[in-house]
């Protein structure tokens, strides 16, 4: 199933139908609800779903936005935190992301766990990337140094985080919706690759709980050497409860229309289950014309209507 995330266009309307209503002229039949939402969307976007203009997949954590922050911020609350307050409302924000999911019959929620508190080195690794230094001692040092501080410092992030999950897995199984724990673009994000797998183990008998796989966010992890996608994929492939799609120029400007970046589609859909959603996850900045001579290629390729 295909579907198209309202981060393209949820930021120009002020009407949640008005910004439906543009999603659907491109092709498009089902959304995902991205985080960032203005709590004064939902009415037009309550109307399209009961009027049977569109469906809805899922939703991305927190959705609605929170109302005291002004920006689109998933991250403005974690998980992971030092503050206790901070942590408890990043689990209200998602009990109430689980309500909107409900009220719109999705299957999912995409979920950021968090983030572990430390000097940011992935931007310095990309930064050496884009400068062809890829291959450089001072490269290898960096990485090395990133690698050995995240492992020492991780653990007690990781307990947060399935403190917070078991908080939430209550209100989840009830309405049946799965938690989608997705890839992230940063080394410094959690989980990472290794944490991952742990969590999937250590949730193999909680069903609702799986993998979301984001191709930008890893092709990024891809491309500065941390990972392989494909081999991540293929690990992953009994987890994966749905995908965000999107391209990636090298080595991290991402969230291009896909054909127009570094990623062999044809090559790491063969690892996706066919069964779950795959939603189309595109910057504001990708106009209308990019989007549909995309879709246009993607439909020729895969000889499937997003319909």
């Amino acid at each position: 199933m295909i579907a198209f995330s309202t981060c393209w266009n949820s930021q120009k309307h002020s009407d949640g139908l008005a910004m439906v209503e543009e999603i659907v002229e491109l092709g498009f039949d089902t959304i995902e609800i991205s985080h960032g939402l203005k709590v004064s969307l939902l009415p037009g976007i309550i109307r399209a779903f009961e009027e049977k203009v569109i469906k809805v997949s899922g939703v991305h954590n927190f959705c609605p936005s929170p109302v005291e922050v002004l920006i689109d911020a998933p991250d403005c609350y974690e998980f992971t935190s030092h503050r206790q307050r901070e942590r408890k409302r990043a689990i209200d924000l998602t009990l109430a992301t689980i309500r909107t999911a409900q009220r719109f019959n999705a299957k999912y929620i995409v979920m950021h766990l968090g983030s572990i508190p430390m000097k940011r080195i992935s931007p310095k690794l990309e930064k050496l990337a884009s400068n062809h230094e890829k291959e450089s001692k001072v490269y290898d040092k960096l990485k090395a140094k990133l690698i050995k501080k995240r492992q020492k410092i991780a653990p007690l992030y990781m307990e947060r985080a399935i403190s917070a999950l078991d908080e939430i897995l209550s209100e989840a199984s009830k309405n049946n919706i799965n938690l989608g724990v997705e890839s992230r673009s940063a080394y410094e994000d959690l989980p990472n690759e290794d944490e991952l797998i742990s969590l999937m183990e250590h949730y193999k008998d909680t069903p609702i709980i799986g993998y979301w796989h984001d191709f930008g966010h890893v092709h990024r992890k891809h491309n500065l050497g941390l990972l392989d996608h494909e081999e991540w994929l293929s690990q992953m492939k009994p987890y994966i409860k749905g995908c965000h799609l999107h391209d990636v120029k090298w080595p991290h400007r991402d969230h291009q229309v896909p054909f127009k970046g570094d990623i062999n589609y044809s090559k790491l859909l063969n690892h996706i289950p066919n069964d779950i959603p795959i939603v189309w996850e595109l910057s504001h900045r990708r106009t209308k014309v990019e989007i549909l001579e995309s879709l246009s290629e993607w439909n020729s390729v895969f000889d499937n209507n997003v319909q």
